[in-house]
């Protein structure tokens, strides 16, 4: 009719049913980024329930105000780190010895999320006590969803710069 291709799904080649690389790493990237939103927001509920995180008086009138800027950096870093970790797997030729399956992803989300609530939860005598253990439940995590050397050497190289980022936020007064 009129030049128009009337094809239906079933008979276009399969290549052209589902998207190209390209729009595959930028809905991969998007999924990321949405779910690092929502991991921030209901992390920092917590961490504000429990008064961890405080913002003072003086943020909290300027433009700051509703932390706007917190959850936008925690989905731009799990889009980052999602679509890095794959990379360096890649690069080092270090293949994966456990499944990639989404129920070992969801446990793995919920051990993250109980270990930041029991940090918020638990009095600690001292900041070595908690830093101690964090670094504890992070290697366990590791040791049971991952075991490999890129994601052990990831999670250090990002424990430590989300540190001193932290550190260098309370040091400027945006965090208490």
């Amino acid at each position: 009719m009129g030049g128009q291709d009337n094809a239906s799904p079933v008979s276009r080649p399969l290549c052209s049913r589902y998207p190209g690389p390209k729009m595959n790493l930028m809905i991969r990237g998007l999924l990321l980024f949405l779910i690092g939103v929502f991991l921030a927001l209901v992390l920092n509920l917590l961490q504000v329930q429990r008064n961890v995180t405080l913002f003072p008086p003086d943020v909290l009138s300027s433009l700051f105000s509703s932390a706007w800027w917190v959850p936008l950096c925690c989905g731009t870093a799990a889009a980052a780190i999602g679509l890095l970790y794959p990379c360096i797997d890649r690069q080092l030729g270090e293949p994966h010895r456990f499944k990639r399956e989404w129920s070992s992803v969801m446990r793995c989300v919920a051990v993250f999320v109980g270990i930041n609530h029991a940090s918020a939860k638990v009095d600690f005598a001292n900041n070595i006590q908690l830093s101690l253990t964090l670094a504890a439940l992070s290697i366990g995590l590791w040791w049971t969803f991952d075991r490999s050397r890129s994601g052990l050497g990831l999670g250090i190289g990002i424990s430590f710069f989300a540190t001193l980022v932290s550190q260098l936020l309370v040091y400027n007064g945006v965090y208490e």
